[in-house]
């Protein structure tokens, strides 16, 4: 039985599945829910190995979410191999330790622990997709499609990225900001710096656009979510000479935005703030995920309780920071997250103690407990 959670956290480390390579890193996971008696699904969209178990066919049914892909270990020195799984003063070192192979080996753990007891009063489940740190298209959502058509819906899912600021047991994530990137290109007309009158710059049409964007605050924060805020991110003429009015210039920006709108609101409001002020201009928008919230209830509270149960931390309920696959899973059924301290995700020396990982089995398990009686 798989009841610590470090060998097979040392195991998917060892896998360097930095997007969109797999590496091994599901085989691994499904042969520790095979031998748990998870019945496994491989599903694999496009280029993405993806992964959907289960044990028990009745309800309530749980299920965990994450990802199995990686960013890549980077140009900076590392003091321990990035994808060795090596463990030094009892801190565990990789690429994923903390994102979030670590939680996936911690959940396996708690199921483990779970299941010496007998069979699920319930079904547990798992969502692995190979596809969260990449472009998000051939995994999370596309698995959910397949959980649609299949029944296989649960009553809640637990997201497991890394939602600890410092220390484990801080915050559980209750909800996200949306996402919005726009690209806009304003058309004027080319002519000579000296002749403006025979020429329309694109660029002060832009500047103004941009300044009537930027002028106020979108609103004033909501709820459970802080303001939205938009940030622009490039202006680009492309011109090399010092004496011509360029024909087009071009800005990017984005849009985190909170539940008092949607990326459809959003789009309606560039497009006419930008008419304004740039008769000619194109506008092309990118919703990577609209905001969602789970209001605190019930399911919150059997988890938030586990948290307290293993670090007597109240964990804060919190919907900052940036998106996550929850964004896809809140279409479909309530999510919450949580999981590891994240100050090392993405950074050289990713890493994360080992005790902190064994608590979050410990966690995870509580709070299978408390869906699952």
């Amino acid at each position: 039985m798989i009841t610590d959670p470090l060998p097979l956290a040392q195991a998917l480390l060892r896998c360097a599945s930095v997007t969109p390579e797999d590496a091994g890193a599901q085989d691994v996971l499904a042969a520790a829910l095979e031998q748990l008696g998870f019945a496994v699904t491989r599903l694999r969209f496009g280029a993405i190995e993806n992964l959907f178990a289960r044990i028990g066919a009745a309800g309530p049914h749980l299920c965990f979410a994450g990802h199995t892909d990686v960013v890549p270990a980077g140009a900076g020195a590392w003091t321990a191999a990035p994808f060795a799984g090596a463990v030094r003063d009892d801190v565990l070192y990789g690429r994923g330790a903390c994102d979030m192979k670590g939680a996936i080996a911690a959940f396996v753990a708690a199921c483990s622990q779970y299941l010496q007891s007998g069979p699920p009063r319930g079904s547990i489940s798992l969502l692995i997709t190979g596809d969260e740190e990449g472009v998000a298209v051939d995994g999370t959502v596309r698995v959910l499609e397949w959980m649609a058509t299949h029944g296989q819906m649960p009553d809640f899912c637990i997201v497991g990225e890394p939602t600890n600021p410092n220390r484990l047991g801080e915050m559980i994530k209750i909800g996200r900001r949306g996402s919005l990137n726009a690209a806009i290109a304003v058309h004027g007309i080319q002519g000579h710096v000296a002749y403006p009158a025979r020429a329309d710059n694109p660029v002060h049409r832009l500047v103004r656009a941009l300044a009537a964007l930027t002028a106020a605050p979108l609103d004033a924060g909501s709820d459970w979510f802080e303001a939205s805020t938009l940030q622009v991110t490039s202006i680009d003429v492309g011109n090399p000479a010092t004496n011509v009015i360029p024909a087009v210039a071009r800005a990017m920006l984005n849009i985190r935005f909170n539940d008092r709108h949607s990326g459809a609101s959003l789009t309606a409001w560039l497009r006419a703030a930008l008419a304004q002020h740039a008769e000619r201009c194109d506008l092309d928008v990118a919703v990577s995920g609209e905001s969602f919230l789970t209001a605190p209830g019930p399911a919150v509270e059997r988890l938030r309780a586990a948290v307290q149960g293993v670090t007597g931390l109240p964990p804060k309920l919190d919907t900052g920071g940036g998106t996550s696959d929850a964004r896809f899973i809140a279409r479909f059924c309530p999510v919450a997250e949580f999981g590891l301290v994240g100050r090392t995700m993405h950074q050289v020396d990713e890493c994360t103690p080992v005790g902190d990982l064994r608590d979050l089995a410990r966690i995870y398990r509580a709070a299978i407990g408390a869906f699952l009686p």
